[in-house]
């Protein structure tokens, strides 16, 4: 009797317990390697972004400019830094101008960064959604209807770095467009040679888009740039691929380029 009662009751309490602590325990140390330390760190970012940098940045680009929130702390640090902000909400739009209206430095287009231009849907659960992204994401199981539509207009990056940018060095390069990333990289073309840093973001998004994080490593490895995960601690370089970098929760990285921006 003692013994049934051992292994239909307490046995599996035992275990559910020590499954609970292993997982806490999994997830701060997964948390200390900065995987899933990705939200409310803008300042952090930059911060780290501008050490990797080791210069005074010039020009940068901000890919996904939302609401203003990055090109903002750039602004912070950079007085007379020239910033090209892209973004598709029509509702962020309108916020963006409100706010760098009078900020002759900064500079918004009303596009999504692809791998080439035309027209798209935007999809979110809201207007102007920082969840907004060109694919219709399936969030469900967060209770959050991707019902939301707005037409678009997509651009390849190296049409706009060419005839706008007259092929210029780019400092700061940040892309956080929500799974698409990598589309927005691939059409960097020959720019991304004249990225000096860049940093994008990594997490659930990419689910929905199935890209994976081996893409970006060997996107940035066959191009010359070192690759470092943030954390709370600093940066980690990423020496090599691993399949446990395939960590699904928002997460930062930033790349250098070898050739621009030596450490």
């Amino acid at each position: 009797m003692t013994h049934i009662i051992y292994n239909n009751f307490i046995m599996p309490f035992i275990n559910d317990y020590l499954f609970k602590i292993f997982s806490l325990v999994e997830n701060k140390l997964q948390h200390a390697q900065g995987k899933g330390y990705g939200a409310g760190t803008i300042k952090m970012e930059n911060d780290l972004v501008h050490k990797l940098l080791g210069t005074k940045p010039l020009l940068a680009i901000d890919i996904g400019g939302n609401v203003g929130e990055y090109s903002a702390e750039l602004r912070r640090r950079n007085a007379d830094l020239e910033i090209h902000v892209f973004e598709p909400s029509s509702t962020n739009l309108i916020k963006l101008n409100q706010r760098f209206g009078l900020d002759k430095g900064v500079h918004i287009l009303p596009y999504a960064v692809s791998d080439r231009g035309e027209s798209a849907t935007l999809y979110s659960n809201v207007p102007g959604s920082g969840l907004a992204s060109l694919t219709q994401r399936r969030l469900d199981h967060f209770n959050i209807e991707f019902d939301v539509r707005e037409e678009v207009k997509t651009i390849r990056f190296e049409e706009y770095w060419r005839n706008s940018l007259s092929s210029r060095p780019m400092d700061i390069v940040k892309i956080d467009i929500e799974g698409h990333e990598l589309s927005a990289l691939n059409g960097f073309g020959d720019s991304i040679k004249k990225v000096r840093v860049l940093q994008f973001e990594f997490g659930g998004c990419n689910i929905d888009t199935r890209t994976f994080f081996q893409d970006y490593w060997y996107y940035f490895k066959e191009r010359g740039f070192d690759l470092f995960r943030i954390t709370p601690f600093g940066v980690q370089k990423i020496i090599k691929y691993q399949e446990a970098d395939e960590f699904f929760s928002t997460t930062n990285y930033i790349a250098v380029n070898n050739s621009l921006a030596p450490l």
